[in-house]
């Protein structure tokens, strides 16, 4: 721990970082394939020509599904429909849908999302569904959306894999224009959860901290960033 005081101290910042904004891209050229993701990209890539109509694609949070959603969305022009819209009512389709959460939508949705897959078949057009599961996991009281479910392509993203962690840090970071070495991105991705979602929070932190402090992103201050954090000391104060 020793080694690490100086750059703990050194996380007290000596000038505030502007928030410049940084929104995560979701457009195709933003997209890191690795075995993880792979059979979903190829998927996605492969619309129209899909097994079925409809198709579910499962994830655990974090792992990149509405990302793949999105870059499908703008592939195909698909109307976005919230899971809560699904509980109000009857939502009319004129080309493809996208329902994100769809495991989420519970039961009050089920008859909505039912009727919503009844008319996208007449209307011959594709729906994708995102999820946390496959839908044989959803707890789905309907018989018929059962069965229509049951119907349906279903594809899994795994948990981030170390390639796809290293090459979305790497990305990050580039998209910041921030050089980092690979043995101090290696470094990251053998101590960080398994999510997209916290390499990019990690990232923004790492970035407002050398901002602030006109500093290069090396091991040795990732190091002290990931002890702060595994302390419960949360977000920097920056």
């Amino acid at each position: 721990m020793a080694a690490l005081e100086p750059a703990v101290n050194a996380l007290r910042p000596r000038q505030l970082p502007l928030d410049l904004g940084h929104v995560p891209g979701l457009s195709r050229d933003d997209l890191v394939v690795s075995p993880a993701n792979l059979a979903a990209v190829t998927l996605v890539e492969r619309w129209p020509d899909w097994p079925a109509p409809v198709v579910v694609l499962a994830g655990p949070p974090g792992s990149g599904k509405s990302h793949l959603a999105a870059i499908w969305s703008e592939i195909a022009g698909a109307t976005h429909i919230a899971t809560a819209a699904l509980a109000t009512g009857i939502p009319s389709v004129e080309g493809p849908v996208l329902v994100d959460d769809a495991d989420l939508a519970g039961h009050a949705a089920e008859n909505g999302l039912f009727h919503l897959l009844n008319a996208a078949r007449e209307a011959g057009v594709h729906v994708l569904l995102t999820a946390r599961r496959f839908p044989s996991a959803w707890g789905v009281r309907l018989p018929d959306l059962l069965s229509r479910l049951k119907a349906a392509a279903t594809v899994e993203i795994g948990e981030p894999d170390d390639a796809l962690l290293g090459g979305v840090l790497t990305k990050l970071f580039a998209d910041r224009q921030v050089e980092v070495d690979q043995p101090t991105i290696q470094f990251l991705v053998r101590r960080i959860e398994r999510s997209l979602a916290t390499a990019r929070e990690l990232v923004d932190r790492l970035d407002r901290h050398a901002l602030a402090t006109k500093s290069r992103i090396t091991r040795q201050l990732a190091a002290a960033v990931l002890s702060e954090t595994d302390a419960g000391q949360g977000a920097l104060d920056l």
